[in-house]
């Protein structure tokens, strides 16, 4: 079995964005681009450093979208 080779997109939300709002564009990522949620990191000022990851292939694939 070959070792997981993926790519990562680290997104910074700011506090502005509750997280429902951020719950819904983590999703719509998921389900369009093929990303999967790697890591959220909560900071005092309430924003959210989200990591987050899918795996590479050969063929070109969707980037993020903001």
């Amino acid at each position: 079995m070959e070792g997981m080779d993926y790519e990562y997109a680290p997104l910074r939300l700011p506090s502005n964005v509750d997280r429902l709002t951020a719950a819904a564009q983590l999703a719509i990522q998921a389900e369009f681009s093929g990303w999967e949620l790697a890591r959220v990191r909560l900071y005092r000022d309430g924003t959210r450093q989200v990591m987050l990851r899918r795996r590479r292939v050969a063929e070109a694939q969707p980037g993020l979208s903001y």
